[in-house]
């Protein structure tokens, strides 16, 4: 299997073993009903197909134009110590996972918005996936959606361009901190420091207004001149929070990716890539999924990342430059079909 297969497989385990119930959670599921309405004398919601759903105790009712969102708080089982996952790039290890399909392409893209594009702007990441559409019926076809800044009334709040943005997070913070540019100019020129952080964790930022807090938000850089001759680029990545069900996966790749690019730039050979989550997690939603996930078997390959040979600034590249090898997406896709995970929100 994969080293993300066996992986994965163990921090699952683990979870299901050892993990802890969270007792009052501020992540929510969100069931959306259109054309829906919300009776408060019976606290019902009747469905356009008049199906009638009792509102629970524990659940809330918000109202939009034209249709209704019911809220479930979001319970998780995690583990908070002791989970680690090291790949060596140079042998070829990697965190591609097999037990199910993995939208490593829209990880990548996500991975440029934020540290390249340095952009909060939804339409900037669609444009990189290539589907943007919001000139033709203003939608998003990203998942950043769901963290949208958002009025009373569910409207996007729009920025200078006229487009949806998740506020002060992510890219705004390395956009004004200049975090990217600031830490490759200091490992090309002192790349034995051991003060190479990019931090996206910013206190005063998230005084204005911002969508989600940033969970891969942490990463250190180490240049190691190897026994053998060559120096490499090794990185820590630091998660407060993984849905690793979910994300797991594809916060592991897309940092990868961001390894190799800026070992690219920096005329470094990639070295190791190590992911240290603090709280890892599996939410009450997701358990059927995870325990199918551990019955299945891997599939066979050995996956990596091609660069294109003709750029090296890392800057220049675009999603189209990346390109995934021997991940065999249909094949896994038909022996490990895709499962739903609703997020949490």
């Amino acid at each position: 299997m994969t080293k993300g297969d066996k992986y994965t497989k163990e921090i699952f385990e683990r979870i299901l073993e050892e993990g802890c119930w969270d007792k009052n959670p501020r992540p929510h599921y969100e069931d959306e009903y259109e054309g829906a309405v919300y009776d408060p004398d019976t606290n019902t919601i009747i469905t356009a197909d008049n199906e009638v759903i009792e509102v629970q105790p524990n659940q809330t009712v918000h109202q939009r134009k034209d249709k209704v969102l019911l809220w479930t708080p979001a319970h998780t089982l995690s583990i908070n110590d002791e989970v680690q996952c090291t790949y060596d790039l140079s042998k070829g290890e990697s965190p591609f996972v097999t037990l199910r399909p993995i939208a490593v392409r829209k990880s990548i893209a996500e991975i440029l918005w934020i540290y390249q594009k340095e952009s909060n702007d939804l339409v900037e990441f669609d444009e990189l996936l290539g589907e943007c559409t919001w000139d033709q019926d203003h939608k998003i076809n990203n998942w950043w959606d769901e963290w949208a800044l958002r009025d009373e009334n569910g409207d996007y709040i729009l920025n200078e361009k006229g487009h949806p943005h998740i506020g002060s997070t992510y890219g705004e913070v390395i956009r004004k901190h200049n975090l990217v540019k600031k830490r490759l100019k200091e490992m090309k020129e002192n790349p034995d420091s051991r003060r190479h952080i990019i931090s996206m964790w910013q206190d005063d930022d998230y005084d204005l207004p911002h969508g989600l807090k940033p969970c891969a938000f942490m990463s250190i850089w180490n240049v190691r001149h190897g026994r053998d001759g060559k120096d490499y680029l090794d990185m820590t990545l630091i998660q407060r929070s993984s849905d690793f069900a979910t994300a797991g996966c594809i916060n592991q790749v897309q940092y990868m990716v961001l390894l190799l690019l800026f070992a690219r730039h920096l005329d470094l050979t990639p070295g190791k890539f190590t992911w240290k989550p603090v709280n890892v997690q599996i939410y009450d939603r997701h358990m059927d999924q995870v325990k199918e996930m551990l019955g299945r078997d891997s599939v066979e390959c050995a996956p990596y990342i091609e660069l294109n040979p003709d750029k090296k600034d890392f800057y220049d590249f675009t999603p189209a430059d990346i390109q995934i090898k021997e991940y065999p997406f249909q094949k896994i896709k038909t022996i490990n079909p895709q499962l739903t995970f609703p997020l949490g929100i």
